[in-house]
């Protein structure tokens, strides 16, 4: 299998966060997540002048774009190529151009892999996002994704999560 890049996928202005979407369930009912692996909208927060106040806002870093990280075959490329909003991929002609490191960089995106010693069933402790001070058993891990989905008791019911390496510990 080849290795997976970052691309930026050109949408219809204000349609980026509904691209995003749509790939997402895509991705979800053809079980492509071991093949595109993140879809992302940057963001960056700015502070506005409104009313003589200032308010701390998030705007869309590139408007009109998507980032994908992806791995590129032609299943992938059709995917993405018709998914409703998306007017095509950035590069030469049909053919989409990877992001380089230093393209990259900026963004706050890196490569670097995090090596884990977890295994499934392991305990582990949430020690950062929304899932803070959390318990739960890796029930599996996606060393693409960088991620481990771990059950996590919400109203009284047992809910898969994604959580990434960096926000767990071993217990």
């Amino acid at each position: 299998m080849s290795e997976a890049n970052w691309y930026v996928v050109h949408t219809y202005s204000g349609y980026e966060n509904k691209v995003k979407a749509n790939i997402e369930k895509t991705i979800e009912n053809r079980h492509l997540e071991d093949q595109i692996l993140e879809v992302r909208v940057p963001m960056q927060d700015v502070v506005e002048m409104r009313n003589g106040a200032k308010k701390q806002v998030s705007k869309k870093l590139f408007p009109g774009y998507v980032l994908i990280n992806m791995v590129m075959n032609d299943d992938t490329w059709y995917v993405v190529r018709n998914t409703r909003g998306v007017t095509g991929f950035v590069g030469p002609g049909s053919k989409p151009v990877p992001l380089t490191e230093e393209e990259m960089l900026p963004l706050g995106i890196s490569n670097e892999n995090v090596v884990i010693d977890f295994v499934v069933g392991d305990s582990v402790v949430v020690i950062g996002g929304v899932w803070k001070d959390t318990v739960g058993m890796i029930q599996s891990i996606n060393e693409n994704k960088q991620c481990v989905t771990i059950n996590v008791d919400l109203f009284g019911r047992e809910t898969p999560v994604e959580i990434s390496f960096t926000e767990i510990k071993k217990m």
